[in-house]
């Protein structure tokens, strides 16, 4: 990990927001990291499960789902993308639709009206016109101290494409914010999210994914739409149920789809 970052995060502003909600709460800010969720990940795993917000300006190693890189070539810095993770420790009665409550948060904070069309993709893309602004990758860290109903600690990692992307290499063409915001920046970004993103995980321990279930129906971009599964199923996309699982109507009757071990795109996108 590189040295502090120089710029302005708005880190005071962010965490006093934020740590009514959540006391103890930081932000930290660095120039270089190979990626936010590894580091925060790297620190669990060394018994700091303090709660935390990472930003990095550049990440030579991104990654999403699946362990894919969240960009391909050079790297990736704050004009173009913001890259960020979220550390806290959570204990929720069922971890089912995290990533979908997490994406209703960032969804609704890049376009509260909905009149830039911010569209939901389960399980953890936010998309613009089927093409990809956001990812989101959900992991967690079990304390080598902790029993069976002791809390993990869950990191949320988040990349948004904000200025503009070439699409090489990419199975789909990016979308990025400053397509209908041009003069938004990174840091500007990071404080309109950071304190809704911290409520909707602390809603979501106390709750489920229930309370998000019509919001993230309002923003689906897959329900009424045939799609494709990287298992080989296909069928139409019946939307998620309260329970954050994909429903697929298939020849052989409703799917319920829950493992995000397996992706899925409209009929006829690649995978």
């Amino acid at each position: 990990m590189d040295s502090s970052s120089t710029a302005d995060w708005f880190q005071d502003r962010i965490a006093a927001s934020v740590a009514p909600l959540l006391p103890g709460f930081a932000v930290e800010a660095v120039a270089e990291v190979d990626s936010t969720n590894t580091e925060l990940m790297r620190r669990a795993r060394a018994g700091r499960v303090e709660p935390v917000l990472l930003v990095a300006e550049r990440q030579t190693a991104g990654r999403g789902r699946l362990g894919r890189p969240w960009q391909s070539g050079a790297q990736q810095d704050a004009a173009v993308s913001l890259t960020f993770s979220l550390g806290m420790p959570l204990a929720p009665a069922d971890w089912s639709g995290l990533s979908l409550a997490a994406g209703v948060a960032v969804a609704e904070g890049l376009d509260p009206s909905g009149a830039h069309k911010i569209g939901l993709k389960w399980p953890n893309d936010i998309w613009v016109d089927d093409r990809k602004l956001v990812g989101i990758l959900i992991e967690t860290a079990l304390p080598s101290d902790g029993g069976p109903d002791a809390s993990r600690y869950v990191v949320i990692g988040i990349g948004i494409n904000i200025g503009a992307r070439e699409g090489d290499g990419m199975r789909t063409p990016p979308a990025w914010l400053h397509q209908w915001r041009p003069g938004a920046s990174a840091p500007e970004v990071l404080a309109e999210l950071a304190e809704p993103l911290v409520r909707t995980v602390l809603d979501f321990e106390a709750r489920g994914f229930a309370p998000f279930a019509e919001r993230f129906a309002a923003r689906d971009v897959l329900r009424g739409r045939e799609v494709a599964l990287s298992d080989g199923t296909a069928g139409l996309c019946e939307g998620v149920a309260w329970g954050g699982e994909l429903q697929v109507r298939t020849d052989a009757g409703l799917q319920l789809i829950s493992s995000d071990e397996v992706s899925v795109r409209p009929r006829g996108m690649p995978f």
